[in-house]
């Protein structure tokens, strides 16, 4: 960033800055890995870190000593500063020891050069890959005040609420003594509530909250929010529509959790929809699930569970006409009748109770497959929604009707500067790369890692998997070491405490059912010989941190009760032990029957490994890793194809406007 490319609202840009998305071809893409790389080793030099840290230390000397109010004076000179002149790397450094003297004098705590070092890189529209515990909240700040000082409205986004709660109040202090207004927008806020957050120099939000907002702004202003058409809008439409805006542009982005919120979300588009009548739809999904409760797998439909596709047979589509002759609309047409069956087919096969969803309250909500949390306002579209609140049995919401539509693919590129922060990206950098433009940079650790990881256990089926587990909860939890144990579902995690409680071992489950208390349960998992059970990524972003003499016994031990379709799920679960140079140890006890193996392993290869309840083979745990491989590199090809639809539809659809 420079003074000649000022990111904020004004002339430069209008009043809702925005990038407009070109699309990226090929030879962009080559472009970008190969000159990203080029960037990549070129930041990471230690040189490069010395002449950063050195700098900000030197813009810093003698601040210790001067009054707060003496401080206060010059944040609002250097304001007026970066207002003026814009970022440059002298005013950026500056700003950063500023705000880090600022924070030793609010917070209590110093930013290391380390967490210097991750700021500067996102100032730099760097992803910043940063060991778990090593303070990312924090090294966030610095940016953000450099940002905000220099009049750029930031969005500071991460993955739910609470976290944008917590980190905005703790924070806030920060911000104030700095001149700066900082604020959570959430999703239980009104929207009055929510305008005036994003009306403060720093707003804390979720991708999610973020990017349908961005939506609503596209309703409301019919399309895009070019500076001609608010120009427009602010002279000649009755009633005026741009004080209804809720955002004020696109303009600075730092994503905590960057390789959640990028890469595996993206798999997902997102959709505002209006609510629809559910009166003459009940009785057709209770028709088509008695339907397809009839009909023969294998021989009038097939099941396609990586793909999650189903697909009718000759045999089973003539079956179904037959079936559905005398039951009238909407069963007549060939197309309606065999998507209507599908679905139900896909309801029964798909999605179960307690993995994909929860029953609560009488209402079907969708539960996160990355983290593990509860998603009540997301609901699946296209009436499959529905036929699953007939298949259990609650009351029938309307289908609802796509109003707006946009991949966060298409959305975050649309940030003039964006930038990020996460433990677990140095497996994206190519996507990251190619789909974004966004360089990733390893920041080294405070304290040398002392975290220990014990080979995988595999076994052949999930009994003797979970009997293992539950033997190795025993033997730490007597040697006085906290366990946490990590689960891909809700259901799983159930089934591990129902064991556990048989064995006489005492503990704490976290998952989608007990997601208000996550942080508090989480918090407390570094306690001495505590054991708890959660969802892989359940109390992400909370710390662990070690109660009285468990360091000396070792620290927290981890247990993976499956390997997750990506390495970076599971490096975030071992992650959560050995933060902040603190010991800490972690394992993977699997089975061939998990989900994963039994989706993306080579047939062959599995019926290789023989029956019986013991130990796989060695050359099991390549297996495991050949299954990871490959559901890594099919939910890159979803990603991969969702974009080339949207650019696609874009392409086609370009005269018309943006078609969001």
């Amino acid at each position: 960033m420079s003074a000649e490319e000022t990111i904020r609202p004004g002339i430069v840009h209008g009043p809702y800055p925005e990038r407009r998305d070109p699309g990226r071809n090929a030879w962009d893409r080559t472009a970008d890995r190969l000159f990203g790389a080029l960037v990549q080793r070129r930041f990471e030099r230690r040189s490069v870190f010395r002449q950063v840290t050195g700098t900000v230390a030197q813009a810093g000397r003698g601040l210790e000593r001067v009054s707060d109010a003496r401080l206060q004076g010059l944040a609002t000179q250097q304001r007026v500063r970066l207002r003026r002149e814009g970022l440059s790397d002298v005013l950026a450094a500056q700003a950063f020891a500023l705000a880090r003297e600022v924070a030793r004098r609010v917070l209590g705590i110093r930013p290391f050069d380390v967490q210097v070092f991750g700021g500067w890189a996102m100032l730099k529209g760097m992803v910043a890959e940063m060991e778990t515990g090593e303070g990312k909240t924090l090294t966030a700040t610095l940016p953000a005040c450099a940002a905000a000082m220099a009049g750029i409205p930031v969005h500071v986004i991460t993955v739910n609420d609470y976290l944008v709660s917590r980190d905005a109040q703790w924070m806030q202090p920060v911000y104030e003594m700095l001149g700066l207004t900082a604020a959570a927008a959430t999703a239980e806020m009104e929207t009055d509530a929510r305008r005036a957050a994003y009306a403060c120099d720093v707003t804390y939000c979720t991708n999610k909250q973020v990017a349908f907002d961005y939506l609503r702004d596209r309703l409301t202003l019919r399309g895009s929010p070019g500076r001609l058409r608010l120009q427009v809008a602010r002279l000649y439409e009755e009633p005026a529509r741009t004080p209804q805006l809720l955002l004020r542009g696109l303009c600075f982005a730092i994503i905590d959790e960057a390789d959640s919120v990028l890469i595996d979300e993206a798999r997902t588009p997102l959709i505002i929809s209006g609510q629809g009548d559910a009166s003459d739809q009940q009785r057709t999904f209770e028709q088509g699930l008695t339907l397809a409760r009839g009909l023969r797998r294998d021989q009038d439909y097939t099941v396609e569970p990586r793909e999650r596709e189903i697909r009718l047979t000759d045999r089973g589509a003539d079956r179904l006409e037959s079936l559905t002759r005398s039951m009238g609309a909407p069963w007549t047409g060939r197309r309606r009748r065999e998507e209507l069956i599908r679905m139900a087919l896909s309801a029964l096969h798909f999605y179960v109770r307690d993995q994909q969803y929860l029953v609560r309250d009488g209402k079907v909500q969708i539960v996160d497959e990355f983290t593990g949390r509860v998603m009540p306002d997301r609901s699946w579209e296209r009436g499959l929604h529905q036929v699953i609140e007939v298949k259990e049995g609650c009351e029938v919401t309307g289908q609802r009707e796509t109003l707006a539509r946009i991949s966060y693919q298409q959305f975050f590129r649309r940030y003039l500067h964006l930038a990020g922060m996460s433990g677990t990206v140095k497996e994206t950098v190519g996507e990251l790369r190619s789909v974004y433009g966004l360089n990733v940079v390893t920041i080294p650790t405070h304290r040398p890692v002392q975290r220990r990881a014990f080979p995988d256990r595999v076994y052949r089926v999930a009994d003797a998997k979970w009997s293992a587990i539950v033997a190795r909860v025993r033997e730490m939890h007597r040697r006085g070491r906290p366990v946490l144990v990590g689960t891909r579902s809700v259901s799983a995690s159930e089934h591990l405490s129902a064991l556990l409680t048989r064995a006489g071992l005492a503990h704490q489950v976290l998952n989608a059912r007990q997601d208000v208390e996550e942080s508090e349960i989480i918090a407390r998992a570094g306690e001495r010989a505590r054991i708890t059970v959660a969802t892989n990524m359940a109390g992400r972003g909370t710390d662990i941190k070690l109660g009285p003499g468990v360091t000396e016994v070792g620290g927290l031990h981890v247990i993976a009760s499956e390997r997750h379709e990506s390495q970076r799920i599971d490096r975030q679960l071992f992650g959560r032990c050995g933060r902040q140079g603190d010991p800490g140890s972690f394992e993977a006890v699997v089975a061939v029957e998990d989900e994963l193996v039994s989706l993306y392993a080579p047939r062959g290869l599995v019926g290789l490994l023989g029956g019986g309840r013991g130990d796989a083979p060695r050359w099991g745990r390549l297996l495991v890793a050949l299954a990871q491989a490959r559901a890594e590199r099919h939910n890159a090809r979803i990603r991969r194809d969702l974009l080339k639809v949207d650019e696609h539809l874009g392409n086609t659809l370009a005269f018309t406007g943006p078609r969001e």
